[in-house]
């Protein structure tokens, strides 16, 4: 899963990658086609500066005033008045096609960053997962140690209390006592042949008995070992679900409407 996540994450970076390519291609078309269109549009007529005519004196201006030359301009009004007053546009769109590729790169990062978070929680509630299935694991084989030691220490009750009856038996008086119905006319082998069964079988429980006391000590240890790592897995566990708890939680904020062009 976090692998499919990381190549979403590939994907989505080259994917901002092309969009700000496209952009940038885009745009500069767009101040390609606007250059064009300034060179092919026809130039306005410039004005033509013809000699003006002068206009012959009258007489009654020579009498008494002074002669005024009148200088008519053959300059098209209606071209002068539409070249003062023509206003000088400004066009934005560079401008605005700047500002929404940074809205799309500032949007693209952020899903970027977002993804990346998901992708940390995401490790962190797996291996959150891993860590109690190994507490589980563990604490399953703590308790079937138990069980082993106690059967084990079972069975070394049984031997030691089985040593205690042989004991009694060795008893002189008790092999006497239970030879003396056999009926036989040398009692004192029969009495020989007594002891050494009980010191035989004797023998043979201390034997089973020094086993099981190994066993024991195995398994003691074997507990303890499983208990400190059952211990040292919850202590994980609590310290990493306290982490998880104090990440503060990502929520998308709305996304705004997109004002009319």
């Amino acid at each position: 899963m976090p692998s499919r996540i990381r190549s979403y994450i590939k994907l989505l970076v080259a994917f901002c990658l092309i969009v700000s390519f496209c952009l940038v291609e885009g745009e500069a078309q767009t101040r390609k086609k606007k250059r064009t269109r300034r060179t092919s549009t026809p130039a306005a007529p410039r004005p033509v500066i013809t000699n003006p005519t002068i206009a012959p004196p009258d007489e009654t201006q020579s009498q008494g005033t002074t002669g005024d030359v009148k200088i008519i301009s053959t300059e098209d009004p209606d071209a002068q008045e539409t070249t003062a007053t023509q206003p000088k546009t400004a066009t934005p769109v560079a401008s605005a096609e700047q500002e929404d590729m940074h809205k799309t790169i500032t949007t693209l990062s952020n899903q970027v960053n977002k993804l990346n978070d998901k992708l940390s929680q995401k490790q962190d509630d797996d291996r959150y997962e891993r860590d109690m299935e190994r507490l589980t694991r563990a604490e399953q084989r703590a308790e079937q140690l138990r069980s082993q030691l106690i059967d084990v220490q079972g069975k070394i009750a049984d031997f030691e209390a089985r040593l205690e009856q042989i004991d009694f038996a060795l008893r002189p008086e008790i092999i006497e006592s239970s030879t003396a119905g056999y009926g036989s006319t040398r009692p004192e082998v029969a009495r020989d042949a007594r002891k050494k069964q009980l010191e035989g079988e004797k023998t043979r429980v201390q034997t089973q008995l020094k086993l099981v006391e190994g066993s024991k000590t195995r398994l003691e240890a074997a507990v303890s070992n499983a208990d400190n790592e059952v211990d040292l897995l919850r202590a994980k566990l609590q310290q990493l679900r306290e982490q998880m708890d104090a990440q503060p939680v990502t929520t998308e904020p709305p996304a705004k409407p997109r004002k009319p062009e």
